[in-house]
């Protein structure tokens, strides 16, 4: 269980590390060519949006030609594309880039959360998933850690830029997965169907709710976190050094969130854990933006909202394994969440519309409200499936 575990969770953290440094170079990218907020959205939504294709894509190749070979080529895929990002000349050649990022950046999860699953137990495969998911936090911390030594050492016209060079870095997990990882017997004995499978009588309705609960945590997720610098920056007025060193704070509680929700959701079952941290993120964010004056309150906020609007994620992988079955499920994973990241991807593009008429926060807690509820109205909708044996579940 060790090796696929830390091939998931290398994948996943350098997942995020090439993310954020997106949303860190922001600023710097608007500047540079002269771009508004919404452009600057639209650029995360490209990203996104490919991510759902690319999720789906990846999660079918899974299906047919394995676990561990299709998540190699996924890393391989974003942290290229990351790279190249740096050379962008125009804002057109860097949405073109960041679109074809995202389409590596949507099936690494996918495949990395089912490699685990298969190998997991049914009893800790929460808790096993929210050690990966915890991963994502580590590679926002070393985001936020070269953003700051390359925002004190470089112009922001050239910051930007070697910060995308850097994204080249998680290729080099695939030496890793190429010697360490392979797949689980639970695949190698599975038949493959194809994506037609998720649309029969038995699973169209997990399905459509699995992906409405996708589109509600990532919106919720994507509205706040992708604008978090800039309103630091904007609003609140604070350096970029300083922005970094409060985003400690989110970080520091979303590492503690994406683990700990493992073993919550292993205690107190999937529904309930989704319900519960989508309520407490809703209520977090209003009060980040709105409430929190006093930087000493930052450090009070910014790790409950880390906690909950991170932890969240950490029941996705365990969830969506267990509503499945093999012969569909890296394509159903794919599939429920990428299709979710693509439809939340729009979240950052409608707070940048959103802030030509009124403030950021305003807007980014408006999107963020309407996501959590549907949260849970979609984890109401769909079965418990705690502690499954994965072998049990019928053929699709």
């Amino acid at each position: 269980m060790g090796k696929p575990l830390l091939a998931a969770a290398l994948g996943w953290g350098l997942d995020a590390f090439d993310f954020y440094l997106y949303v860190y170079a922001l600023p710097a990218i608007l500047l540079t060519f002269h771009a508004g907020a919404a452009a600057g959205g639209l650029l995360a939504t490209y990203t996104l949006v490919a991510s759902a294709i690319g999720g789906v894509s990846m999660g079918m190749l899974a299906d047919r030609i394995g676990r561990a070979k299709t998540l190699m080529i996924s890393v391989a895929w974003f942290a290229a594309f990351t790279f190249l990002s740096g050379f962008a000349h125009s804002y057109a050649m860097l949405a073109v880039f960041r679109g074809l990022e995202g389409f590596g950046f949507g099936g690494e999860w996918a495949v990395g959360a089912v490699l685990v699953s298969e190998w997991s137990a049914g009893k800790t495969r929460g808790r096993n998933l929210g050690f990966v998911q915890g991963s994502w936090a580590v590679g926002w911390l070393a985001a936020n850690a070269v953003f700051q030594i390359v925002s004190a050492i470089a112009a922001p016209q050239l910051a930007w830029r070697l910060l995308f060079f850097t994204g080249i870095l998680p290729a080099f997990a695939v030496l890793y997965i190429r010697r360490n990882v392979g797949d689980a017997p639970l695949f190698k004995a599975s038949k493959r169907i194809g994506i037609g499978g998720l649309f029969t009588r038995a699973l169209w309705g997990k399905t459509l709710f699995a992906t409405m609960l996708a589109v509600g945590a990532q919106s919720g997720y994507y509205a706040v976190f992708t604008w978090l610098p800039a309103y630091l920056h904007a609003e609140r007025h604070f350096a970029a050094v300083t922005t970094g060193s409060l985003l400690y704070f989110v970080i520091a509680g979303a590492f503690a969130g994406y683990v700990s929700a493992g073993y919550v959701n292993d205690a107190l079952g999937r529904r309930l854990t989704f319900a519960l941290f989508a309520v407490c993120s809703a209520i977090l964010v209003p009060v980040y933006l709105h409430l929190v004056t006093q930087r000493w309150q930052f450090s009070v906020a910014g790790p409950l909202l880390g906690y909950f609007a991170s932890g969240i994620f950490s029941g996705f992988g365990a969830f969506l394994s267990e509503l499945f079955p093999a012969s569909v499920r890296a394509t159903a994973q794919g599939f429920c969440y990428n299709v979710g990241r693509g439809v939340a991807g729009f979240a950052p593009a409608l707070i940048g519309a959103l802030s030509a008429h009124r403030n950021i926060a305003d807007a980014m807690i408006l999107i963020a409200m309407c996501a959590y509820g549907l949260v849970v109205i979609s984890a109401a909708a769909l079965p418990e499936t705690r502690a499954l044996d994965l072998s049990s579940l019928p053929a699709a």
